[in-house]
C-alpha cells in the first residue's frame, strides 16, 4: 500500500482535516472489526507502543495500540511534551489543540462549517480509497495527473460526488447504480458552480467504490458518451478505478474528476473581481512593503490568468468540430 503525508494549514485546513481523520477512522473501523494493524491502516497511520517511555517504537503487526498520523508523529510528540510539562506559553493555544491523547484531549465541538467540510473530507476519502483498500481496478494517485492533464497549464480538475451528503444525513438512501453515474455528470452534483455536460472534456476519471463490476463501468460510460463533448483527439479519454470497500452507510459511491473547460467562468469571475480592486490600488500597500514583492508581480499574475482563460477559449472553439483520428505509425514491410 502507498503511504501518504497529509499537511493541514490554517483554520480551514485544520477543520477539514478534523472531519477527514474522523471519517477515515470510521471507515477503517467498519472494515477492520478485529482491531488489527493492517496494510490499509499503514497508508495513513503508524501503530506505536505507548507502554514504554515516550510513544515507543512503531509496531507493524498485531493489535492496534495507539494510532498516530504518519510523518506528523514527531510534531505531535513535541506538542504532547509541552502539554505535559505545562510550558505552553505562547507556542500553542490551549483551545487550538487538534491532537488527541489521554489526559490532553479537548472535546471537539461541532463547528459552523462541519457540514461543508464533511463533503470535502468525503471527496478525499474517495480519492485515497484505492491507496487504502483492495480493489479489482485500483488507481494510483499519480495516474490521475498522468492521464487527466494533457497540457501542464490546464491542470484544474472539476470534481463531483455521488451520493452527495453531509455527516448529519449519512443515512440517505443509496442511489441506483445507473442513476449514480448520471448524477456525477449533472450540474447539481458538481462541487463548484459549473456545468461540465455542456462544456468540453479533455479527460475524465471515475473512481467507484463498493460492489460494482468492470462491466457496470463500461456499460455506463458507453451510455453517457453520446451526451458528453470530448476533444477530438481524446475521445477515449477515460480513466477508471474500482475499490471494493464502500463508504460507511452506503453500498457504493462515485467520485468523478473531470478536466473540463467549464472551469473557465470561475477564472473569468476571479479576474473581474481582482481588476475592480487593482484599478483602485486597494490593499496593494499590504503587499508592496514585503521584500521582493513589486507591483510587476500583480501585472504578471493578471497576464498569466488572461493567458489561461484564452487557452480555455481556444479549446471551447473546437467543440462540435469534426472528429479527427490521430495519424498512426506507418510500418514499412
Amino acid at each position: 500500500m502507498a503511504q501518504s503525508v497529509v499537511v493541514q494549514v490554517g483554520q480551514c485546513g485544520n477543520q477539514v482535516g478534523c472531519r477527514f481523520w474522523d471519517l477515515a477512522l470510521r471507515e477503517h473501523a467498519a472494515v477492520n472489526k478485529n482491531g488489527i494493524y493492517d496494510e490499509a491502516l499503514s497508508s495513513f497511520f503508524r501503530n506505536v507502543d505507548t507502554r514504554s517511555d515516550g510513544d515507543g517504537p512503531g509496531i507493524y503487526k498485531g493489535k492496534i495500540c495507539s494510532l498516530k498520523a504518519r510523518s506528523l508523529f514527531d510534531i505531535v510528540n513535541k506538542i504532547h511534551q509541552m502539554i505535559s510539562s505545562g510550558k505552553l506559553g505562547s507556542t500553542v493555544k490551549q483551545n487550538s489543540l487538534v491532537t488527541s491523547s489521554a489526559g490532553s484531549a479537548r472535546t471537539v465541538q461541532e463547528k459552523p462549517f462541519d457540514a461543508m467540510n464533511n463533503i470535502v473530507a468525503n471527496l478525499l476519502l474517495n480519492l485515497t480509497s484505492s491507496a487504502r483498500f483492495e480493489g479489482s481496478l485500483n488507481m494510483d494517485l499519480n495516474e490521475i495527473s498522468m492521464n487527466l492533464v494533457p497540457f501542464p497549464r490546464l491542470h484544474y480538475l472539476v470534481s463531483s460526488l455521488t451520493p452527495l451528503y453531509t455527516l448529519a444525513d449519512v443515512n440517505v438512501p443509496s442511489r441506483r447504480l445507473d442513476q449514480m453515474f448520471s448524477d456525477a455528470f449533472s450540474r447539481d452534483h458538481q462541487l463548484i458552480q459549473a456545468d461540465p455536460k455542456h462544456s468540453l472534456y479533455l479527460a475524465c476519471a471515475l473512481l467507484v467504490r463498493g460492489n460494482v463490476q468492470v462491466s457496470d463501468l463500461r456499460r455506463n460510460i458507453e451510455r453517457l458518451k453520446p451526451s458528453l463533448h470530448f476533444v477530438s483527439w481524446n475521445q477515449e479519454g477515460w480513466k477508471t478505478g474500482l475499490c471494493s470497500v464502500p463508504p460507511v452507510g452506503h453500498s457504493h459511491s462515485l467520485l468523478a474528476l473531470a478536466n473540463n473547460t467549464c472551469v473557465k467562468p470561475t477564472f473569468t469571475a476571479l479576474k473581474d473581481r481582482f481588476m475592480k480592486l487593482y484599478k483602485k490600488k486597494a490593499h496593494l500597500h499590504h503587499y508592496l512593503h514585503i521584500d521582493g514583492m513589486e507591483q510587476s508581480c500583480f501585472s504578471e499574475a493578471i497576464s498569466s490568468l488572461s493567458d489561461l482563460i484564452e487557452e480555455y477559449n481556444e479549446l471551447d472553439a473546437t467543440k462540435g468540430g469534426p472528429r479527427t483520428d490521430p495519424s498512426r505509425l506507418q510500418i514499412a514491410l
